[in-house]
């Protein structure tokens, strides 16, 4: 870890009514990578979600924290869930503005493709090759895609990282890279020059990381230090959210030792982006749960909420009278309306 103090980057606010993003929010994600967001989400709904995430993980001091996972919730806090603020985060119909914005595509153009809650220690240990404590420098795409992000003009993907916690209490701030220009010599094209792309090792810790660069490409390693002199770190609060690229340059920096912090990752495609992969089991997956929560959710949703799941929109080549009568006997019991099916 550095001794320097960070460059701090702080939120900028959402509007409280439509268009939900700023223009200059807008070209920031747009030109720079990211924007950096608060006001996006209800107090009460953030103070609800934070209370189920500390509720279903360990506090830090305990023994059962050890054996958590160092990224990802491992089912735990995955959509659909038994946390019904949980489930509001992940289809706020403001997040999907904002995604469709960002995207420049309707609503009903968006797929959901991840949505985990996930806790992060602080350690006291020595880091290995593969920790999440502080990361190497990387960009997010390898496990998102099974082919390269398109040009910078082209994006097909929002990620987003929901803060449930205080920097100041915490630490773990995301660190990251503003591209500056289609000319920036840090974003040269294609983006491979991170770890496990290619012949590259997977190594995750930055000492490792940095290590093996130095040892195995010195070239590589030399420019590569000159993301970690440009970045800066995102200073959050409870509610703020990161909305970046998969082609941005970025990584996770240390908590405080013995502190936790929780946040929720949630990655939207462009629905005609079939090569960026779903993370988590289908959602269908969740049926037959004795709280029928997946069932509840489908029956109560928006056509756009239903829409970023894959359910067939009104007109869509699926709709006939008999899986509309289909359908409506599968859901009908929890209060599904299929009007806007038949209408069209």
């Amino acid at each position: 870890m550095t001794g320097s103090a960070p460059s701090w980057i702080y939120p900028t606010p959402a509007n409280p009514a439509a268009p939900v993003l700023r223009d200059a929010q807008v070209e920031s994600w747009r030109g720079s990578g990211f924007a950096f967001v608060s006001g996006l989400f209800e107090v009460e709904l953030i103070e609800r979600l934070r209370a189920d995430a500390l509720a279903r993980f360990p506090p830090p001091a305990s023994t059962a924290a050890a054996g958590i996972a160092d990224f990802g919730s491992g089912g735990t806090l995955v959509f659909p869930s038994s946390s019904d603020a949980f489930n509001a985060v992940t289809l706020h119909p403001r997040l999907l503005a904002a995604i469709g914005q960002l995207l420049g595509v309707p609503t009903t153009e968006l797929r959901l493709t991840q949505a985990d809650l996930w806790p992060k220690y602080g350690q006291t240990r020595a880091p290995g090759a593969r920790d999440n404590d502080e990361q190497r420098m990387h960009v997010d795409y390898p496990n998102h895609t099974l082919v390269h992000p398109s040009p910078w003009t082209r994006p097909e993907a929002v990620e987003l990282i929901l803060y449930l916690d205080r920097v100041e209490e915490c630490g773990g701030a995301t660190a990251l890279v503003p591209r500056e220009g289609a000319d920036d010599p840090d974003y040269r094209w294609p983006i491979v020059d991170s770890p496990g792309i290619g012949d590259l090792d997977w190594i995750n810790d930055r000492t490792h990381a940095e290590a093996y660069f130095a040892r195995e490409r010195p070239e590589l390693a030399a420019w590569r230090q000159r993301l970690y002199a440009r970045e800066r770190q995102g200073h959050f609060a409870p509610g703020d959210v990161l909305l970046y690229r998969h082609d941005l340059w970025h990584r996770g920096t240390p908590l405080r030792p013995g502190r936790m912090r929780v946040v929720q990752n949630v990655t939207y495609r462009k629905a005609a982006a079939e090569w960026i992969s779903t993370l988590h089991v289908g959602w269908a997956w969740s049926a037959y749960q004795p709280s029928k929560v997946f069932e509840r959710l489908i029956a109560q949703a928006s056509l756009e909420q239903r829409a970023v799941l894959g359910f067939p929109q009104p007109g869509s080549d699926y709709w006939c009278p008999e899986t509309i009568a289909a359908v409506e006997a599968r859901y009908g019991v929890h209060g599904i309306d299929m009007t806007p099916y038949r209408a069209r």
